[in-house]
């Protein structure tokens, strides 16, 4: 360290503390700020260290107090996707059991590439307490931890063994945070000793850093590659990803497809870039998609595929372009999805990309044929008409289990234009891409990337706390809730409101599904299916065919404090939202949905595994039609 320069006395996590109050991000001339605030449970392992030094420190950075560390990281990686990464969280554990309960929010971060920074405890670097409480003990080898099982699911990983090797490790860890093609979840495990140890830092150390995102701008090599191939082409499609949120682009895809008049088909990431009726806009594509979306993509010569990783939900597990001769044009800003499907690959900020392409494209006169607008104008009336006959759908004479999809009609149609609805996992993330009217941009919010059971709670705060001014309503099932439900007493405690709808299908409906389609008939009258419903173990038997196993769950929300309701028709749904509306805490509206009443796949499938001999006669039809499927499929 050169004489001159000023240091500070701190302990390596008053240091960490204090860089991270400093952090900024800045898109387009506008400063944010990034470290939105640190989550976690105090334990051994940084209690007393990082603990301590956010206690110190409480007015450089706010410490939020979660009930578990999977809960509080997936509450930052909702926050972080509502942002458009333009802030994250930062989540801090205990050294063993706190650590490993991270690994599944951590996928859900790298997985969606949102950044996500997780600050572990670990054991310590002198091995004097050795082995300490929790410590995972490997014979081979003494350096790996709990911590060491966060490398696979993050995008950058380090443990801090010498209080200056902070100051590389931060900088490299914001680094990835902030970089729109390697963002995702980022580890600093911090052994217990090293937190309290104190260091002269350097304060330049301590400055206010902005980490500016550069806008990478289509090269010119490749935007006379795209332009020439767009007008070449008579039946254009656009895939419009997440990226179009995370680069601020949705008002340059609307001025794009309005002027050349090329459809739009969404990804769950990249819904909401268009109001729902916008007469582009054909909805959900690939096997949550709609009829609109997979006919034209289906014929379709060209697909334009805009910040998205085209998963197998997307490509109908590559079998979604049908057309003779039909190539993809993969615009992203990671030149690892761009080449995927052997695309025509773009390597540009998708804002950059539109924006260019559409003026080269204006200046050509590019439009396409009035009898393609018209073609997919009349799928998207029609989409529409089931839209509006499975919202129409009725439960039976004294049933109390409704349909999935007119359930989701009536929430949609009592949210205000600004709301968000909030969904991961199940069947619900297909009927919402199918059937939920978007009407304006972040207002919905599905993560399905790495469709994470127990996300929506948590992520519904995550919204909450960083954008108060909305309502946040979160469609939860009944497992996920079972799975992880208690953020509840977190919006409570922070005083941030959300309204949970419970979707109770006494069971994993969504999985139960699949597998009755693919030749599952469980045992014994009444069974539809094996091992997904909530069903009691027959004690004659020793088979899951007892009775389903009813649970009060607006007695549990009760419980932790939050105001509850339970509705058995239509009508009272509509009431129990109009008092959710007028409750001034969070509220949960149970109701019971009636089994396998999703919405079906429309002009699409979905590859699984199936067996490929089997005595069970639904199986091996399963297998056969699979295996006529998958002779659509592209290879590469």
């Amino acid at each position: 360290m050169p004489p001159h320069e000023k240091t500070i006395r701190l302990t390596m996590a008053q240091a960490l503390v204090k860089f991270l109050g400093q952090q900024y991000i800045e898109i387009d001339g506008t400063k944010h700020k990034f470290v939105r605030g640190v989550l976690g449970i105090f334990g051994h392992g940084q209690v007393t260290g990082l603990g301590q030094a956010l206690e110190q420190l409480h007015d450089v950075v706010k410490y939020h107090r979660i009930q578990n560390e999977q809960g509080g990281a997936l509450l930052a990686a909702g926050a972080a996707k509502h942002l458009n990464r333009l802030g994250c969280f930062a989540v801090t554990s205990s050294i063993g059991p706190g650590t490993t309960n991270l690994v599944t929010a951590a996928a859900c971060a790298t997985t969606n590439h949102v950044p996500l920074l997780l600050l572990t405890g670990d054991v310590f670097v002198d091995r004097q307490p050795d082995p300490v409480l929790q410590q995972v003990e490997h014979p081979h080898d003494l350096n790996v931890q709990a911590s060491d099982a966060l490398r696979p699911v993050c995008r950058y990983w380090d443990r801090i063994v010498n209080p200056q090797a902070l100051m590389t490790s931060a900088i490299n860890a914001m680094r990835v945070l902030t970089d729109p093609v390697d963002t995702g979840a980022a580890c600093i495990a911090l052994p217990q000793d090293i937190q309290d140890v104190a260091y002269d830092y350097p304060e330049e150390f301590f400055k206010e850093r902005v980490h500016i995102i550069d806008r990478r701008p289509i090269s010119k090599a490749s935007l006379e590659a795209a332009v020439q191939t767009i007008r070449t082409k008579k039946r254009p499609m656009i895939i419009a990803g997440g990226g179009i949120h995370y680069s601020l682009a949705t008002k340059a895809l609307k001025s794009l497809v309005e002027r050349t008049g090329i459809p739009v088909g969404f990804t769950t990431a990249g819904n909401s870039a268009l109001r729902w009726d916008h007469p582009q806009n054909l909805g959900g594509t690939g096997v949550m998609g709609t009829s609109a979306a997979n006919a034209i993509a289906k014929s379709a010569d060209l697909i334009v595929a805009i910040g998205t990783r085209l998963m197998d939900f997307t490509t109908v597990s590559k079998a979604a372009f049908q057309a003779p001769g039909v190539e993809i044009l993969a615009i992203n800003v990671s030149n690892f999805d761009a080449y995927k499907m052997d695309a025509i690959h773009v390597l540009a900020d998708a804002r950059e990309a539109i924006d260019a392409i559409n003026k080269e494209l204006t200046t050509a006169e590019y439009r396409v044929d009035a009898a393609y607008e018209a073609e997919y104008n009349t799928l998207k009336q029609a989409w529409d008409k089931e839209v509006d006959r499975l919202r129409a759908l009725k439960p039976e004479a004294g049933e109390a289990h409704l349909p999935q999809p007119a359930t989701i009609g009536v929430l949609n149609d009592f949210v205000g234009e600004d709301d968000v609805v909030v969904n991961a996992a199940g069947s619900m993330p297909g009927d919402l891409l199918r059937t939920w009217r978007c009407k304006g941009p972040k207002t919905f919010h599905v993560e399905y990337a790495y469709s994470t059971m127990g996300y929506e709670i948590a992520a519904g705060l995550g919204i909450k706390l960083v954008d108060p001014d909305r309502d946040v309503y979160v469609i939860q099932g009944d497992g996920g809730y079972l799975m992880m439900h208690t953020e509840i007493v977190t919006s409570l405690m922070e005083h941030k409101k959300l309204v949970i709808l419970l979707f109770d299908s006494e069971g994993f409906n969504s999985i139960n599904g699949l597998a009755t389609g693919h030749g599952s008939e469980g045992f014994g009258k009444g069974s539809k299916g094996f091992g997904n419903e909530l069903r009691d173990r027959d004690p004659e038997t020793d088979k899951l065919v007892g009775p389903i196993h009813l649970i009060d769950y607006a007695a549990s929300a009760r419980a932790y404090g939050a105001a509850a309701y339970s509705v058995k028709s239509l009508e009272e749904l509509k009431d129990a939202l109009q008092k959710a509306r007028n409750e001034e805490k969070t509220t949960l509206i149970h109701l019971k949905i009636k089994e396998f009443s999703q919405s079906p796949n429309y002009e699409s499938w979905w590859r699984v595994g199936v067996a490929e001999v089997s005595t069970m006669p639904k199986v091996k039809a399963a297998r056969e039609k699979m295996d006529a499927n998958m002779k659509t499929v592209r290879k590469y």
